[in-house]
């Protein structure tokens, strides 16, 4: 790992997701503070996600024909952090909906570009990628135990600020971060097309875009479900960092496998995601079910993510490795993403919170299906 400039990376992954574990567990409450209805929120937080069905491939294609992918991310941080700005400036909902619009439209960028690089710079080591990846997982731990304690006992308007600093971290990691070197491939000048209707490739994508959908109310509407049925805040804070601890051990553990089977591992996380959501879905009024189900947040992001963004890698090589990244990343977060706010939004007073997290398993049941055909 000498060759690769860990820290660097880490730095930027642990502020990544110091911002994702303010937003995921706490922008709900605070739109809700707001007094938007339950459809508001759920149009608002999938805003995050939108964006990323179009940007990340605008971003990647340019990327990828330029060859400058820091100072893409460069960009598309510094402009995250100038959109965020307006937040301070008005609440109405359209008001709101164009700023976090506008915000997702460059922090969707960066992310799909960094991994790319980190899996560049590790090279054949791609089973080390948890080593650097464990640091978002460390940021948003901090993030969601601390501003679950401060909740406890200040407004959750204090979240602006937060979010504000953790932005500056991207920015300034992003302006640190050193460029990789994209290893030339026979195949950098074919269609990308090409390799998208390849069996393996389309149904890990379907998959993926299934298995993001899965995980809409659990990044709407989770942490209001939690305290609507008597949770702390704190209360909830642990149980978002129980999660990720477990998806940490993950991080640490599959790099010490001497071979690690993505393909099936990846059925695995599917299998396993459809049993989580029906855990929490039935088991609300039991902490030891729902301590149980972040537990299995080991495998159904954990597990799952290192398994689909290892077998992106292999899929798209040489000029198409960023491109690759974005179309993972705008299909599975973006409109996978998009669709699980929406359809949770208007699940969860049509159907209520019970069958809306029932929904959200079924989703995960037809990632199995869909997944399963590629070994038929």
């Amino acid at each position: 790992m000498k060759d690769v400039p860990y820290w660097r990376l880490s730095g930027f992954y642990f502020f990544y997701f110091a911002f994702v574990g303010a937003m995921a567990p706490f922008w709900g409450l605070y739109l809700k503070s707001l007094n938007f209805n339950a459809f508001q929120i759920g149009v608002l937080m999938s805003l995050l996600q939108v964006m990323r069905i179009f940007a990340p491939n605008i971003w990647g294609h340019i990327a990828d024909h330029t060859g400058k992918r820091v100072v893409i991310v460069q960009i598309a941080a510094l402009g995250s952090l100038l959109c965020y700005i307006g937040v301070f400036f008005g609440t109405s909902f359209w008001w709101m909906f164009a700023v976090m619009s506008a915000i997702s439209f460059f922090w969707s960028a960066s992310l799909p570009l960094v991994e790319a690089m980190t899996l560049s710079h590790l090279g054949e080591r791609m089973g080390h990628y948890g080593y650097i990846r464990l640091w978002g997982s460390i940021g948003f731990i901090i993030v969601v135990l601390g501003l679950g304690y401060w909740f406890d006992y200040r407004p959750v308007s204090d979240l602006l600020w937060a979010v504000l600093g953790f932005i500056v971290g991207i920015v300034l990691f992003a302006r640190v971060m050193p460029e990789a070197v994209i290893a030339p491939h026979e195949h950098d000048h074919a269609p990308i097309m090409n390799i998208v209707k390849r069996p393996e490739v389309w149904t890990l994508l379907a998959g993926c875009f299934l298995m993001a959908a899965t995980h809409g109310p659990y990044y709407t509407f989770y942490s209001i479900y939690l305290v609507d049925h008597g949770y702390a805040k704190s209360t909830v804070g642990w149980l978002w960092a129980i999660g990720v601890i477990a998806e940490i051990l993950v991080f640490l553990w599959l790099p010490r496998l001497k071979q690690v089977n993505f393909e099936r591992l990846l059925l695995v996380t599917f299998a396993l995601a459809t049993v989580r959501f029906l855990m929490i879905a039935w088991g609300v009024e039991y902490p030891m079910v729902i301590i149980a189900a972040q537990v299995l947040h080991a495998f159904t992001f954990g597990a799952y993510h290192a398994s689909a963004v290892s077998l992106i890698h292999q899929y798209f090589k040489g000029r198409h490795q960023a491109r690759g990244q974005a179309l993972y990343n705008s299909l599975a977060f973006g409109a996978g993403g998009t669709l699980g706010g929406l359809y949770s939004g208007w699940s969860w007073e049509g159907l209520g919170p019970e069958w809306t997290f029932t929904l959200a398993a079924g989703f995960a049941a037809l990632a199995f299906l869909v997944r399963f055909r590629r070994f038929q």
